[in-house]
């Protein structure tokens, strides 16, 4: 899988809730095609060990399952650079935990979403990561605190 990317956008928590639909499905077709690859990948090398030679009889039915398993891997990349075209950051295909980059109280934080919650709800700074996040809804950092960056030039 690939690593988190920063496309450098900064989102408000309205923008990261509004796409919360789109990012939810795109990181449903993730989690389910990254838990797949996983257990074939597992499997595949449970039962040859990695390797195969030309007298054994499955080795063209394991050429297919590697086969398959390339392909996927191609739709999973596709899949997680939607996620880098809309400026959103995986950081975890398995679980499908995602970020959206930001600003609170003028300092870098990312807001941060898991498949399955209803909304975005959550923060971490890039040192804390997704085990160091704090809630929006217990006051920890108020979301109407997003501060845009200066991109003006002195």
């Amino acid at each position: 899988m690939t690593a988190p990317y920063s496309s450098g956008q900064y989102f408000t928590i309205d923008e990261a809730n509004r796409m919360l639909p789109l990012v939810s499905a795109i990181v449903g077709d993730i989690v389910a095609l990254a838990g797949d690859l996983e257990d074939r990948q597992d499997r595949l090398n449970s039962l040859c060990g990695g390797k195969t030679g030309r007298d054994d009889p499955h080795s063209e039915e394991v050429r297919q399952m590697q086969q398959e398993i390339e392909d996927d891997e191609r739709r999973l990349d596709d899949y997680i650079g939607e996620l880098v075209d809309l400026g959103v950051e995986l950081q975890d295909a398995v679980n499908g935990e995602v970020d959206f980059r930001s600003q609170i109280e003028g300092q870098e934080a990312l807001f941060c979403w898991k498949l399955g919650e209803p909304e975005v709800a959550h923060w971490h700074t890039d040192e804390d990561g997704f085990a160091g996040r704090q809630s929006l809804l217990q006051g920890a950092t108020p979301a109407d605190s997003f501060s845009p960056p200066d991109t003006t030039e002195s």
